[in-house]
């Protein structure tokens, strides 16, 4: 059954159309993904659908007597309360008629009339029943359950909710939106200030709810979990895919790199008509003058083929080349950090060698980014040393963003890196990293957060660091954005030290994880998803005073030597597929020609019509091979 039915939605600020006629329906158990860069309407659509703000055009159905629910980016809620407090709002109902049923409790106690008695008798078994249908005995256990899966700590749910960071009211507007279990469930980037083990339960919550979700999220490894339809915004429009993310991004290749191709063969048809109308027209016989009006008539009747749409500007980003570093690059001795009473983590060690990929996973609180902070020299440690190995120049993004001056120009800003660099250069970068014309001149305080992050991202890059520490680089960045960044770091030379709750994101990149929450460490060799099936499950199941339950050495060998018979066998998948498409498509040319010489052959035209949508059809199966392999090998 269709819960939501958008048609033809449109909305502009002032001149500036925001989305276009966007259409789409979703049905009761739907779990649909909301994807597009930053600026491209989600939110706004949102909105809407909420009633929000109102659309210029088109028309929105909602299901009769159904509930929507909304997270939005900044939900409002009530500092005076506490976290318990806030949260029991949602069971305001039960409540009250809990304190009902045990008034009624009362008064049979003290009730001597039959009559009365009775029709007390009856209420309560009315009341009882209802308060048992509706969740009555388990809304406690519910809330309980709900704060803690969101990373709260019991300890902190008689917190007043005024004196909670921005973060963690994100949090509990989430876990209050999730009690409330609306029929249509709309969440605006839920896994913001989520550490990766609260976003895993929250996957496994959104997979088994059992109505209908709609996500906006930047979070590529929880929508391909959680979502089994996308819904892309590009270009002010909507485009649906009746799949997760990742199945998502192959077949919007296919199907662009299809339509580049039918819209390339019909110009080519288009103008051997047009040529040919032209020489009918030249020649000027009554015979030719037909003809050319038979052509032309069949032009005008053909259904043309929409060029495919531009892609959303993209950042580019390519790191300087600078001198390599030693093969030891950074020790870690016995690191500890306190503040007042409170420890953060206690004898951290661990070394980094050269042209590695470390990743620093915890929960949140654990003191990751602080400890980076102490790497980077901003902080002191509490005890324990550090050392760094020759040649080694430390490059530092913080998430924070506070070595950007406010005061400066976004220019200024940049330049300030490298005087010796030249004005062009400056801004041919700034330019590819999407500041233009005015643009750069804006100061940095008035910056949104993810134009701040950029802005700090070309001042690492137009450093001669070799050993680069991140602190969360994803935040603010839309997904066109990451992808972009993940194929900068994968092409960078040095060294990284990297904290960050995407989980997409470290799998791509990640030599090495590197878990500060657990006790002990876990120091894995490998990406997240070789960490979460063997290294932390291990580490779980047996509980190990071992880093690891198997060896560096061996992790790496196994790795290296599966990593490399994978990657023979896929390049020779390639190369095949590859030969097989040259050959579809040069026969799919030959077709044409024999089209055009057998014109007036009806029969043959039939024959070579239907090869000709046998061999299309072949030609798109092995270009979504080719897309599937290519996307492997990282081609």
């Amino acid at each position: 059954m269709i819960v939501l039915n958008c048609n033809n939605i449109s909305f502009a600020y002032g001149t500036e159309t925001i989305i276009k006629d966007v259409s789409f329906s979703v049905q009761e158990n739907d779990k649909v993904g909301l994807v597009g860069v930053n600026g491209a309407g989600k939110s706004t659509l949102f909105k809407i659908i909420t009633g929000e703000l109102n659309q210029e055009s088109g028309e929105i159905f909602v299901s009769k007597d159904l509930i929507l629910g909304y997270l939005k980016q900044n939900a409002a809620l009530n500092t005076d309360n506490t976290l318990w407090d806030e949260l029991l709002e949602v069971f305001r109902e039960l409540i009250d008629m809990e304190k009902a049923i045990n008034r009624i409790e009362i008064e049979i106690s003290n009730t001597t009339d039959k009559e009365k008695l009775a029709a007390l008798m009856k209420e309560y078994s009315r009341l009882s029943e209802r308060f048992s249908y509706l969740g009555g005995y388990e809304y406690n256990s519910r809330v309980r359950g709900v704060l803690r899966g969101l990373g709260f700590d019991d300890s902190e749910f008689n917190k007043k909710v005024s004196i909670l960071s921005g973060g963690q009211k994100t949090r509990l507007a989430l876990a209050k939106v999730l009690l409330e279990e609306p029929d249509i469930l709309m969440l605006d980037e839920p896994t913001n200030h989520l550490d990766i083990s609260a976003v895993e339960w929250l996957e496994d919550y959104l997979k088994s709810y059992k109505k209908c979700l709609l996500i906006i999220s930047h979070d590529r490894y929880f929508l391909d979990s959680v979502t089994n339809r996308t819904i892309e915004i590009e270009n002010c429009t909507s485009t649906v895919y009746n799949c997760n993310y990742s199945a998502y991004v192959k077949q919007k290749a296919i199907n662009r790199e299809i339509q580049e191709k039918h819209y390339q063969l019909q110009q080519k048809e288009i103008a051997r008509q047009e040529a040919f109308i032209e020489q009918q027209r030249r020649w000027n016989r009554e015979r030719n003058i037909i003809a050319a009006e038979s052509r032309l008539k069949a032009l005008d009747r053909m259904e043309k083929i929409d060029k495919p749409s531009a892609l959303p500007q993209k950042i580019r980003m390519k790191f300087n080349h600078t001198i390599a570093s030693g093969n030891e690059v950074l020790e870690v001795d016995s690191v500890s950090k306190r503040f007042g009473d409170k420890e953060l983590f206690k004898n951290v060690g661990f070394k980094i060698r050269k042209a590695e990929r470390v990743f620093l996973l915890g929960p949140n609180g654990c003191g990751k980014s602080t400890l980076l902070k102490i790497l980077a020299g901003r902080l002191e440690a509490s005890s324990g040393k550090y050392s760094y190995g020759t040649k080694v120049r430390l490059g530092y993004y913080d998430q924070e963003m506070s070595d950007l001056n406010l005061e400066n120009t976004i220019l200024d800003e940049v330049w300030s890196v490298n005087q010796q660099l030249v004005q062009t250069e400056v801004r041919s970068a700034l330019a590819a990293f999407l500041f233009t014309d005015e643009d750069v001149f804006k100061k940095i305080s008035v910056l949104s957060g993810g134009e701040k992050s950029r802005v700090a991202m070309l001042k690492l890059i137009f450093s001669d660091a070799n050993f680069i520490i991140l602190d969360e680089p994803t935040n603010h960045l839309d997904i066109n954005s990451r992808e972009i960044l993940e194929a900068a770091l994968q092409e960078y030379e040095g060294t990284l030290l990297i904290v960050s709750h995407d989980r997409y994101f470290i799998d791509k990149l990640a030599t090495r994880i590197i878990d500060i929450g657990t006790s002990p460490v876990i120091d894995c060799m490998g990406n997240y998803t070789f960490y979460s099936t063997h290294c932390k499950k291990s580490a779980a199941d047996k509980k190990t005073t071992e880093t690891t339950t198997i060896s560096e050495a061996k992790q790496t060998h196994i790795a290296t030597k599966e990593e490399r018979s994978r990657i023979r066998k896929l390049e020779k998948q390639l190369a095949d597929t590859e030969k097989n498409i040259a050959m579809l498509e040069q026969r799919l040319k030959d077709i044409d020609e024999e089209m055009v010489e057998f014109a007036t052959d009806h029969i043959k035209l039939i024959e070579l019509s239907e090869e000709k949508q046998l061999k299309e059809s072949e030609l798109e199966d092995l270009y979504a091979v080719w897309a599937d392999v290519t996307e492997q090998l990282g081609v």
